[in-house]
């Protein structure tokens, strides 16, 4: 919910072309996943050939950690990718809501509730400044994306992935039957 899922194996070539697309011409993208998921065939598949070292999987199916440092590779349609060793994700590390947003904080202290969360209450300055166009909804999207990373911030590697899927399915119990429902609709999700 809230990003494109594009299904493709390095391997098979399966859904490469669409990963592709997705990459336009000025733009740098960073692929990121856990050690030995296929990050670097998956880049080696878009570049047109092999230039960064990859390995067989183990004996259980599971990949190798090759990668060994973070590299950036230019593509012929123009685009860029960068190749991560094991990074499972990119994030800032301080934010400061207030100088990056001086506009919406000033605009927070008008709202009727202290604690509103700009999204339905009654009251609410910054919804009214959206809706009046004194502010526009990019920038309240940046906000909050912003300051749902910044709620990130302190938690150790369990908590922010239980965190995470909170967010995006409501539970764990809801993310696994979303990815049962996916495998029964997709054979590709096997």
């Amino acid at each position: 919910m809230g990003a494109d899922i594009v299904v493709a194996s390095g391997l098979s070539l399966d859904g490469y072309s669409q990963v592709l697309e997705l990459i336009k011409k000025g733009q740098t993208i960073a692929f990121v996943g856990s050690s030995g998921v296929g990050k670097s065939t998956l880049i080696n598949r878009l570049i047109g050939e092999d230039v960064i070292e990859t390995n067989e999987l183990r004996n259980d199916d599971k990949g190798r950690h090759t990668t060994s440092r973070r590299e950036l590779f230019m593509l012929k349609n123009g685009g860029m990718v960068i190749d991560t060793p094991g990074m499972r994700e990119i994030g800032i590390e301080r934010t400061n809501l207030t100088k990056s947003f001086p506009d919406i904080d000033e605009l927070s202290t008008m709202c009727k509730f202290t604690d509103c969360t700009h999204t339905n209450e009654p009251g609410c300055a910054v919804r009214k400044a959206i809706e009046a166009g004194t502010l526009s909804d990019k920038r309240f999207e940046s906000y909050q994306k912003l300051r749902r990373e910044a709620s990130y911030d302190g938690l150790n590697f369990r908590q922010l992935e239980n965190e995470k899927i909170n967010r995006m399915f409501g539970s764990k119990k809801n993310m696994k039957q979303m990815m049962d429902r996916l495998k029964k609709e997709n054979p590709k999700f096997r």
